[in-house]
């Protein structure tokens, strides 16, 4: 049984986000950047499945430039076993990564996709669902659980005021939130037996992909800064200031 696990390169979590002087972009350049963490909670997932005998193969694809390959690494290094980079240039929208991994997905037939609920740059929370529209799966988001009982995925997901457990036939969409599991740190071994193990990357033109432009980067500009908070020391005093300083009562 096969699982691919799609990741994403994003800037690393621990970093603290700049602009650009122009305001045309976030700055990229001499930016540490990392698997995102969404999907790194993705990758853990499916090696436990293999782990549990459940899974033979584990595939973790991304979309993106020649330096996806280094987040690629990354999951073979914590325990992948093959990579696929769909090489592109162009803006990754969603709906144009969903159409390049359904392709991947047609060709790989997986039995279990994962992906990281969102990606923690643009935290869209579209991809997953839009591939499981596109290869016609059933799909369960938020995912806490995840266990294969009689050829049937089994996943409890996180709602509103609780949690909510389906079943579905492979191959199947899911998308892994916090508490699904706790990632793994990568050895030394495993960090030299991942250069060793398949990247294979594809020209994102040549998968046959039907994909135009639907948005266009206008600009971007950083939160407005907050004013510091202050101490008061009582209720009465805490009651003056939102009425007479916030204006909130």
């Amino acid at each position: 049984m096969k699982v691919l696990v799609a990741v994403k390169r994003a800037i690393d979590p621990n970093v603290k986000v700049r602009v650009k002087a122009d305001g045309s972009d976030v700055e990229l350049n001499g930016v540490k950047m990392a698997l995102n963490p969404f999907c790194e909670i993705a990758v853990e997932e499916a090696i436990r499945l293999k782990e549990k005998g459940l899974a033979t193969e584990v595939l973790v694809v991304s979309v993106g430039t020649s330096a996806a390959q280094e987040q690629l690494r990354t999951a073979l290094a914590l325990g992948a076993d093959r990579a696929v980079l769909v090489e592109t240039g162009a803006l990754l929208e969603p709906l144009n990564v969903a159409k390049y991994l359904s392709k991947v997905i047609d060709n790989e037939k997986p039995q279990l996709i994962l992906f990281g609920k969102q990606a923690i740059d643009q935290e869209n929370n579209q991809v997953g669902q839009m591939v499981a529209q596109l290869i016609g799966s059933g799909q369960a988001t938020y995912a806490s659980a995840i266990n294969y009982v009689d050829e049937q995925w089994v996943v409890e997901r996180e709602v509103d005021g609780g949690s909510q457990t389906v079943a579905l036939s492979a191959p199947a969409v899911v998308t892994c939130d916090l508490r699904l599991n706790e990632p793994r740190y990568a050895s030394l071994p495993n960090i030299m037996k991942a250069k060793k193990k398949p990247l294979e990357v594809i020209a994102a033109d040549t998968l046959g992909a039907s994909v135009k432009a639907h948005a266009r980067l206008l600009g971007v500009a950083p939160p407005p800064v907050r004013k510091a908070g202050i101490k008061v020391g009582s209720v009465s005093e805490l009651v003056e200031k939102l009425r007479n300083v916030s204006g909130v009562i």
